[in-house]
C-alpha cells in the first residue's frame, strides 16, 4: 500500500468541541489485525452520525476514523482464510466504534471480523445493503425463524425511509410478503411503494404521539420491522396479531419501552431483539450468501439516495441525524 491515504478523522478541539474532516494518514496510524483492506466502498449509518458528534456516545479516545462498514479488496493478510486481491466487506464488531472504520481509503483489522463478498453482490452492491441491509435481513432472517410466513398476514415496517426500513420492504417484498410502509415524509409515497411497499401510512397511524397507551388494540399486522424503538414501538405492540412477531432493531424513538405484558401472555406476541453487531459469523455468512442470491431485491438501485466522497461525508453525516436522509447514502473511496 501507499505510505499516505486518505480517511475522514473525527477529533477533539482545544475547546472541547467535536470537529469531522479529511486528513492524510500514515499506514502506520492503522490500528492492529491480521487482514488490510484497500476500501473500496462504505455507507452511512445513524451511528456514523452519532461518532461525529461530542455526545453521541460512540467514540471513546480522539482522533478517530468512524465508518461502521466497509468492503474491497485484500491487500496482505496474515490469516490463511484470505488472500491478496480477494473482495471482501466487514460490518459490525468493533469497526467504526473501537477501532478505525471504513471512511478510509485503508483499513486493517481482525480477520474474524471479515467476510467474502459473496457471488451476486459486487463492493458496491454490498454497501447498498451495508449495516442497515443486513439489520433489515437479520430482522428477516430471525421473523421467518419465528414462523412468520407470507400468508399469515400484513408486515408492517417502521421508519420506512431510513436504511433498514428501506432495505426491509425490498427484501419482504422479494419474499413475497404484503408489506405495509410507516412513515412520517408525506412525499415518500412513490419512492416507497417503488420499493415493494403494497400500502404506505403515516407514522401517526401507528402512535398518535399519545401519553397513555393502549396495551391492546386492533389486531393489525402479523408482524413488524422496527428500526424505531420507544414508544412507537409500545404502540406497534399493540396492534400485532395473535402469535405475530417484532423485529426490532433501533432506538431513535428511545430506548424506554412503556408496555405492558399483555401482547405477550395475552397475543403470544414475540419481541425480536435484532443485534447486526455481534451476530454468529457463520449466520453472518449465510445472509450475506443470501442477499447476493435469492434474496437480492431487483430495486437494490433504488434504496440509493445519493454517492459521496469524503469530502461531502460531514455535511451527509448532519444529513442522517436530521433525518434530511431517504434511502442509503454511499461512500466513494475508490478514485
Amino acid at each position: 500500500m501507499t505510505q499516505s491515504f486518505q480517511a475522514l478523522v473525527v477529533d477533539q478541539t482545544q475547546d472541547g468541541e467535536v470537529q469531522a474532516e479529511v486528513r492524510s494518514l500514515e499506514a502506520g496510524s492503522l490500528p492492529a489485525g491480521e487482514v488490510l483492506i484497500r476500501v473500496a466502498y462504505s455507507s452511512i449509518n445513524y451511528k456514523d452520525g452519532l461518532a461525529a458528534r461530542k455526545d453521541g456516545n460512540i467514540v471513546k479516545a480522539y482522533p478517530f476514523v468512524p465508518g461502521i462498514d466497509c468492503s474491497g479488496t485484500v491487500v496482505s493478510s496474515e490469516d490463511s482464510r484470505f488472500s491478496e486481491g480477494q473482495a471482501v466487506l466487514v460490518t459490525g464488531y468493533g469497526l467504526g466504534v473501537s477501532q478505525f472504520g471504513g471512511f478510509s481509503q485503508y483499513a486493517r483489522v481482525p480477520a474474524d471480523w471479515v467476510v467474502p463478498l459473496p457471488n451476486g453482490l459486487t463492493p458496491r452492491e454490498a454497501m447498498i445493503f451495508g449495516t442497515a441491509g443486513f439489520t433489515a435481513a437479520l430482522s428477516l432472517y430471525r421473523l421467518e425463524q419465528n414462523g412468520i410466513t407470507p400468508e399469515q398476514g400484513k408486515v408492517l415496517v417502521t421508519g420506512a425511509t431510513g436504511g433498514v426500513g428501506g432495505a426491509a420492504i425490498a427484501l419482504l417484498n422479494k419474499r413475497g410478503y404484503h408489506v405495509v410502509a410507516s412513515s412520517g415524509k408525506a412525499d415518500a409515497l412513490d419512492y416507497l411503494k417503488a420499493l415493494g411497499a403494497a400500502e404506505v401510512i403515516s407514522r401517526e397511524e401507528v402512535y398518535d404521539g399519545a401519553e397513555s397507551i393502549r396495551p391492546l388494540g386492533k389486531q393489525l399486522w402479523q408482524a413488524a420491522v422496527d428500526p424505531v424503538g420507544g414508544k412507537p414501538l409500545a404502540s406497534l405492540l399493540s396492534q400485532i396479531a395473535y402469535n405475530g412477531s417484532v423485529a426490532v432493531s433501533g432506538l431513535t424513538a428511545g430506548t424506554k419501552l412503556p408496555t405492558t405484558v399483555l401482547p405477550f401472555i395475552l397475543r403470544g406476541v414475540s419481541l425480536l431483539g435484532i443485534d447486526s453487531v455481534f451476530c454468529p459469523y457463520d449466520t453472518r455468512v449465510a445472509i450475506w450468501k443470501r442477499l447476493g442470491s435469492e434474496w437480492k431485491p431487483e430495486q437494490l438501485e433504488q434504496l440509493v439516495e445519493r454517492e459521496v466522497g469524503l469530502a461531502d461525508l460531514p455535511s451527509a453525516l448532519e444529513d442522517i441525524l436530521a433525518a434530511r436522509s431517504q434511502g442509503r447514502t454511499l461512500v466513494r473511496l475508490v478514485d
